[in-house]
């Protein structure tokens, strides 16, 4: 290593040999001014990551991997950014800019003590007072193996032992506070610890060294979870807990899904998924920029509630003025009730990976949860007039220009898709046609509303018979087995629909229950209303086709697939004719997307 003097940080970068450093690691070939290879940062067969010496950066046409020397030393080698200018220093001779000896002298004790604290915890999980520890985590379905990865424990309730503990080998009282492991009473006093009778979780930087602790109480306490608070080495904002862990797997199979808790992380990376999580905060820029360095698509994945749907649209809207078209974010919905732990131990791997599978990108993400929520009425003036709004506020924030385009382009489609469809149905039910043209100033009728309600529940004739005899699944309805047919069906209804999708869940999984076991797990999905709505639509009385009482399970089945099928093929005929005759009528110009999405509303 160089002991020359040391330049800045500007002069170190500009010296850098960008093609020398990166070939220690891909395979360069020269193309004109350019070098080209395979990227080193996901699996491809053709060439499209290229170097470009002139102007000092290195891009993937692939995968979207992007930077300078620096940045790629940060990314090949999961190092930090002091921890790359000194590894740069190494490879080439040139001197990197310094830091006072003092704060590098001080990082390393943080990092030792750290690393001591984890094995102490880690010991006293093993021990009789872990007991209560070992069987909470027994029962969030962590085996040995998988506590010794994460480096799991337990800090016990005593305030004095880990400081004696630490004492004993070497390190001082003042180290331990400033690394957060010690608190100093507000009045005065001995220090004591910070974790106290709580299952503890490492947290790592990128290059595996642990920066402090997560942990959480077994009881009531509260906070039910407490971080190390910031200190030279933690810092709350910036880290992303199990990226130690997610970094191979996340470039090898070019994925990686972000989040809520430590125990979800965990129980992805048993499921063999790349899984990072914030620190009990919003996920921040950084963290984003850490996610972008190894995947150009995120998976959002957090819990299947309302608060869980809320946090990931705030994510959402956050990232847009970090959006590229090679930099962008997709968004998993699980079921409601569940988060990524849960799931995993219901329904199993498989069924996770499958949700992963079928992410949605971020546009269809937001239209979905913007139209089935605070602006599902677009005949109401208002709504639409709030809608548009809000559309233009998120293209707005898009800072990426080639992106902001295809974001208006594809808004602007769906809206006059959507108007389009009201427009139809309003003209086919005689009320004009201009969304909610008559619908403000006449009241439905008790009949319209009696009528409503039937349409909203005429797919659960569907479902009856498989709540009375759930074996049916697997006997032979009228094109392929029931479970098969069922899969082919999306139902309208919201929670017909869940229900739809627990079934096969259950019946994919080989869970054979029978009818008391699927009502009793429908509950508990949150499903029970429905449930009884199902039993009351369904029952024997609709009987088959000749209207017996006494028919079987299976027979009504067939029914009512029959039923719905020749529903769904009435209304695409109908829709079909309503399209044609829409056409052959003048519509309303559109001049361009900016007059649908500024449009006024007429009265």
């Amino acid at each position: 290593m160089s002991t020359g003097a040391s330049a800045s940080l500007e002069e170190f970068r500009a010296r850098l040999p960008l093609v020398e450093i990166i070939g220690r690691w891909v395979k360069l070939s020269r193309r004109g001014r350019e070098w080209v290879g395979l990227c080193p940062f996901h699996k491809e067969k053709t060439p499209s990551f290229t170097v470009v010496p002139d102007k000092g950066f290195y891009h993937c046409f692939g995968c979207g991997a992007h930077g300078d020397a620096i940045a790629f030393v940060m990314a090949i080698e999961r190092l930090e950014f002091r921890d790359a200018l000194l590894r740069l220093e190494e490879l080439t001779g040139i001197p990197a800019p310094r830091r006072a000896a003092a704060v590098d002298r001080l990082d390393r004790a943080l990092f030792d003590v750290n690393a001591a604290a984890a094995r102490w915890f880690a010991a006293r999980l093993n021990e009789p007072e872990g007991e209560p520890a070992r069987a909470f985590l027994a029962r969030r379905g962590l085996d040995p193996a998988t506590i010794r990865a994460f480096g799991l424990g337990w800090a016990p309730a005593n305030g004095s032992a880990l400081g004696a503990a630490l004492a004993a080998q070497g390190f001082s009282e003042e180290l331990l506070v400033r690394a957060g492991l010690l608190r100093v009473p507000e009045g005065g006093g001995a220090p004591y610890a910070l974790f106290r009778a709580r299952v503890t979780f490492p947290i790592a930087d990128a290059r595996g060294r642990i920066v402090g602790f997560g942990a959480r109480t077994l009881g009531d306490g509260q906070p039910k979870y407490l971080n190390t608070p910031e200190t030279p080495l933690f810092h709350k904002s910036r880290l992303l807990y199990g990226l130690d862990h997610a970094t191979a797997r996340a470039r090898a199979c070019n994925q990686l899904v972000v989040v809520e808790g430590y125990l979800d992380v965990i129980a992805l990376a048993s499921a063999d998924i790349a899984a990072v999580a914030p620190l009990g905060t919003a996920m921040g820029e950084e963290q984003l920029e850490a996610c972008w360095r190894l995947v150009a698509r995120p998976i959002i994945c957090l819990d299947g509630d309302a608060a869980g749907v809320r946090a990931a649209e705030r994510l959402a809207l956050r990232a847009a003025p970090l959006l590229r078209p090679d930099r962008t974010l997709a968004f998993v919905a699980l079921p409601q009730g569940e988060d990524p732990d849960s799931l995993v131990r219901r329904y199993g791997a498989a069924t996770m990976r499958e949700l992963i599978a079928k992410a949605e990108p971020l546009s269809d993400f937001l239209w979905r949860i913007w139209r089935s929520g605070p602006f599902a009425d677009l005949r109401d003036v208002d709504v639409r007039a709030s809608f548009r709004r809000k559309l233009r506020s998120f293209i707005a924030a898009v800072a990426d220009a080639d992106l902001r385009a295809s974001l208006k382009e594809e808004f602007a489609r769906r809206l006059e898709a959507d108007l389009e469809r009201l427009r139809l149905r309003a003209k086919a039910s005689g009320r004009g046609s201009e969304p909610g043209a008559v619908a403000r100033k006449v009241a439905p009728s008790a009949l319209a509303a009696a009528l409503k309600e039937r349409e909203r529940w005429c797919e659960a004739p569907l479902l009856a018979p498989i709540l009375e005899d759930p074996a049916i699944l697997g006997a032979q309805g009228e094109f392929a087995t029931v479970d098969e047919e069922l899969a082919e069906f999306t139902f309208k209804e919201p929670s017909l629909e869940r229900m739809r999708q627990e079934i096969l869940h259950l019946w994919a999984r080989g869970d054979r229950l029978d009818a008391e076991g699927l009502a009793t797990h429908l509950a508990r999905c949150g499903l029970a209303e429905p449930l009884a709505r199902v039993r009351s639509a369904g029952g024997p009385r609709e009987g088959s086709e000749t209207g017996e009482v006494s028919a079987s399970p299976l027979e009504r089945w067939r029914a009512a697939s029959a039923r719905l099928r020749r529903r769904l093929l009435r209304e695409r005929e109908l829709e079909g004719l309503r399209t044609t005759d829409a056409r052959s009528e003048p519509t309303r110009p559109l001049d361009g997307l900016d007059r649908l999405l500024n449009a006024q509303d007429e009265g």
